[in-house]
C-alpha cells in the first residue's frame, strides 16, 4: 500500500468512532492550565497528513505543523510504525550507559552536516542553552577571556529559558524576568558592520566576543533570511579571530528551508548549531551539533537526563531517513516556490494591505503594510474561520509552515483561502 493509501486509510480510521465528538469544556481547561498562552478557541483532537479536525469533528489544513515541527505531518505511517515498535523495545534509560538508537541518529547527522558531534537534548531552547554553555568553556578555555561575551542579532528568538531569552533579542520576552543573564550583546541583523564595530568595542582587558550566534532566517522575528554576503563575512570574521559562528537552525533546519540546513543558502558551515523542531517530527527532541575542534566538554559539565533516550532517537531518525528516502526535499522546494508565487500574486492584488513576501522551502511570511489596521492574527482569525490554519511572526507577518509533505492541491487550497481573506479585508 502507498504512503498516499495509508494515510487515506488512516482518515478514515480516525473518523471512526470520533464523530460522536462533543464540545471541549475551556473553563476547565483554564482553571487547571496556566495562562502561558493567547490560545484561540480551537480543540483539536486528530490529524492525519496535512489536516487536523477538532473536537467538533470540523476539518482544517494544517499550515502551523505545531509551529514548523510536523515534518511528516500528522500519524504519518512511517512514524506509527516506529512509536509502536520502540515503546514496545525500549523507551528510556540513563545516559550513563551507551544507547545505540542514540549513535545510530548522531551519527546520520554528522554524515548529513558539517559537524562532527552531537549532543541531544529535548527542546531548542535546551539545544540552544548547550551551546551558550560550550561557548563560554571554549571561550575560558581556548580563548582564555575571563569575560566572554555572545553576539546575537536584533529581532532574534532563541528559546524562553532564562539564558535563551537573554540571547533573545526582543524585549517583550524579557519584560518582567531581569536580572537577564549576562553575557549577551546585540546587533542588527544582516549588518556586519555593526559586528565589526561592536568585536572592537567589547575586546577590552579580560573581556571579549567567544561567539556568534544567529538563525539563518529569523523566524520569531517575522521570517526574514540571512544574507548571503554577511554570512560570509562572519565566517571571515570568525576563522580570523579564532570567534565561534554558532547557528540557530532550531526551526529553519531538517528540511524546511528546501536544504537539509539553512546555513546551505548562505554558502558557510558554522562552528555550532542546533536543531529541535522538525527533527522528531513532533516528538520532543533537541540537538546542538559542533565540530571536533570546539568540543571541550568534559563528562559531568553538561547533561539531559531524557536527552537522547531511545524512544526520541529512534522516532528522530525516522524522520531523517524518510526526508531521504521519500526525497521530501524536493517536494519542500517545489511547493516553496508554489506558495511564494501565489502569495506574490495575492500581494500584487492587494498592494495597500500586503507589503512583502519572503522565504525559503516552506518557511514563508507575508508582512502585512505598516499603516494599515489589520494585523497578523486577525489574517490567521479569518483563515482559522475558513479551515485553514496559520500562525503569525510578529504584530504583522503572517507565517506559512505546513508539514513538508504537503501537495499541491493543499497550497492551492491555502492560496484560494488567503485570497478570500485578503479580499474580505
Amino acid at each position: 500500500m502507498s504512503i498516499q493509501s495509508l494515510f487515506e486509510q488512516a482518515t478514515i480510521d480516525s473518523h471512526k468512532g470520533s464523530v460522536q465528538s462533543s464540545s471541549f469544556d475551556t473553563e476547565s481547561f483554564n482553571q487547571a492550565v496556566m495562562s502561558t498562552y493567547a490560545r484561540f478557541s480551537l480543540a483539536l483532537e486528530r490529524g492525519s497528513g496535512c489536516r487536523v479536525w477538532d473536537t467538533q469533528n470540523r476539518e482544517y489544513l494544517d499550515f502551523v505543523a505545531g509551529i514548523a515541527t510536523c515534518t511528516l505531518g500528522h500519524a504519518h505511517p512511517a512514524l506509527v510504525e516506529t512509536v509502536t515498535r520502540q515503546i514496545q523495545k525500549l523507551h528510556h534509560v540513563s545516559n550513563l550507559y551507551y544507547i545505540p538508537e542514540q549513535g545510530d541518529l548522531a551519527k546520520w547527522l554528522v554524515q548529513n552536516s558539517g559537524a562532527d558531534r552531537a549532543f541531544f537534548c529535548n527542546s531548542g531552547a535546551e539545544a540552544n542553552e548547550a551551546a551558550i554553555k560550550l561557548a563560554r568553556k571554549y571561550g575560558h578555555t581556548v580563548l582564555e577571556l575571563e569575560n566572554p561575551l555572545i553576539l546575537t542579532a536584533h529581532a532574534s528568538f532563541h528559546g524562553r529559558t532564562l539564558a535563551t531569552i537573554t540571547a533573545t533579542g526582543q524585549p517583550k520576552y524579557q519584560k518582567h524576568f531581569d536580572p537577564l543573564m549576562p553575557g549577551f550583546h546585540y546587533v542588527p541583523y544582516n549588518d556586519v558592520e555593526a559586528v565589526e564595530a561592536a568585536i572592537s568595542e567589547l575586546d577590552s582587558g579580560d573581556n571579549g566576543v567567544a561567539a556568534i550566534l544567529l538563525e539563518p532566517l529569523q523566524g520569531e522575528g517575522g521570517v526574514r533570511p540571512g544574507e548571503i554576503a554577511y554570512f560570509q563575512k562572519l565566517r571571515q570574521i570568525c576563522d580570523e579571530t579564532g570567534i565561534l559562528l554558532i547557528f540557530d537552525e532550531v526551526q529553519v533546519g531538517m528540511g524546511r528551508s528546501g536544504k537539509l540546513w539553512g546555513y546551505e543558502h548562505l554558502g558557510v558551515e558554522p562552528d555550532i548549531f542546533t536543531s529541535a523542531k522538525g527533527l522528531g517530527g513532533g516528538i520532543p527532541i533537541g540537538a546542538m551539533l559542533s565540530k571536533s575542534f570546539c568540543d571541550v566538554f568534559q563528562p559531568g559539565e553538561h547533561a539531559s537526563t531524557f536527552g537522547g533516550n531511545p524512544f526520541a532517537c529512534a522516532v528522530a531518525l525516522t524522520v531523517c531517513q524518510t526526508l531521504e528516502r521519500e526525497k521530501i526535499l524536493q517536494n519542500v522546494e517545489a511547493r516553496g516556490e508554489q506558495l511564494r508565487a501565489g502569495l506574490q500574486a495575492i500581494a500584487t492584488k492587494y498592494p495597500q494591505q500586503i507589503a512583502e513576501v519572503r522565504g525559503w522551502g516552506l518557511i514563508n511570511g507575508m508582512e502585512l503594510q505598516a499603516d494599515t489596521q489589520t494585523t497578523a492574527a486577525d489574517v490567521v482569525k479569518a483563515a482559522m474561520d475558513e479551515g485553514l490554519l496559520l500562525v503569525p511572526a510578529g504584530p504583522k507577518v503572517v507565517r506559512f509552515v505546513p508539514p513538508l509533505i504537503v501537495t499541491e492541491a493543499e497550497v492551492d487550497q491555502a492560496l484560494q483561502v488567503v485570497e478570500k481573506v485578503m479580499a474580505a479585508m
